[in-house]
């Protein structure tokens, strides 16, 4: 089952005073802190709809993994259009959804697992009778969710769609604490920092040189959904000549194409990968997810007793 996260970062930080998603928890930001426990929980597609300072924080977490969406009407709407935008760009492109607003930052990973393991169409977190986030969706409410009046924001969406909310007891009090206030945050802090270590799993195909990693498959994996190089540069951060130069590295460390280009017509150019393109996108996916769950299994074996 394929699994995406969608994590909401538009607002304007009002009552914080500061921008949120930014802020650091330790040696890292909010949003880094995220996607980090995203990421460890083992969902690789992971979407972010920005708005108030959109550049500054697609640059920030450029190196994250992460495909950009854009509310540039974050000004006057509220989050629920956010969600939509997110929603209705993965609809097609997986089978559920973990969601969640970036101002909740200290979820753990093992709280994401077991909303996924619990199998529910809709389903939330549960710690000391109160339900809190990330949200797990199946994929198919999102027709529902996006044709809903918006009346009471996306839990009043939720309340109205066909699926019950299941309550997921969990023993994570960072599923609760979110960052509204300078009061709230210094609470995260120090929760933030007793729960913080894990182990983490990055990996590079090389031959005389580091030729393909997890920005490069997810490039490719944008180039094949966007039919465009520019707009798959765009939604990560990169510049077009930047894209061309990751892309001329990789075939030739691999001795063929993966990018197939047509040229003119009414639309344009198009660019999409090859069949040889797509099979290496698949199997690195595989490799990897592979990787992290051996990694999450070893741990224990290697580190129990010596480190929290």
């Amino acid at each position: 089952m394929h699994t995406a996260a969608l994590i909401v970062a538009a607002g304007m930080s009002t009552r914080m005073g500061q921008f949120k998603p930014m802020l650091s928890i330790g040696s890292i930001s909010v949003a880094q802190r995220v996607v980090a426990s995203l990421h460890q929980a083992g969902i690789s597609k992971i979407v972010m709809v920005t708005g108030c300072n959109a550049i500054a924080l697609e640059r920030h977490l450029a190196g994250n993994g992460i495909i950009f969406l854009r509310n540039d009407r974050y000004e006057t709407t509220q989050m629920f259009d956010s969600v939509k935008i997110g929603l209705e760009y993965l609809q097609d492109k997986c089978d559920r959804i973990v969601f969640t607003p970036v101002d909740v930052p200290l979820f753990t990973a093992a709280t994401v697992r077991a909303l996924l393991a619990s199998g529910e169409a809709l389903a939330c977190p549960v710690y000391d009778g109160r339900q809190g986030h990330p949200i797990l969706l199946s994929a198919g409410l999102i027709p529902q969710i996006l044709a809903d009046s918006g009346e009471g924001g996306l839990r009043g969406a939720l309340d109205r769609c066909s699926a019950a909310m299941a309550l997921i007891p969990v023993n994570d009090p960072g599923t609760l604490q979110d960052a509204d206030t300078p009061e709230d945050f210094s609470a995260l802090l120090d929760y933030h920092n007793s729960q913080l270590l894990r182990p983490v799993i990055h990996v590079s195909l090389c031959r005389e040189r580091l030729f393909f990693d997890n920005k490069i498959a997810m490039l490719l994996m944008l180039v094949d959904e966007t039919k465009s190089v520019r707009a798959a540069g765009q939604r990560m951060q990169l510049s077009y000549s930047s894209c061309w130069n990751m892309i001329h590295t990789l075939e030739s460390q691999l001795n063929y194409t993966l990018i197939a280009r047509s040229q003119g017509g009414a639309g344009g150019s198009t660019s999409v990968l090859t069949p040889q393109g797509r099979q290496l996108l698949e199997r690195f996916a595989r490799y990897e997810q592979r990787l992290r769950e051996l990694a999450e299994e070893l741990y224990p074996e290697y580190f129990g007793g010596l480190l929290p």
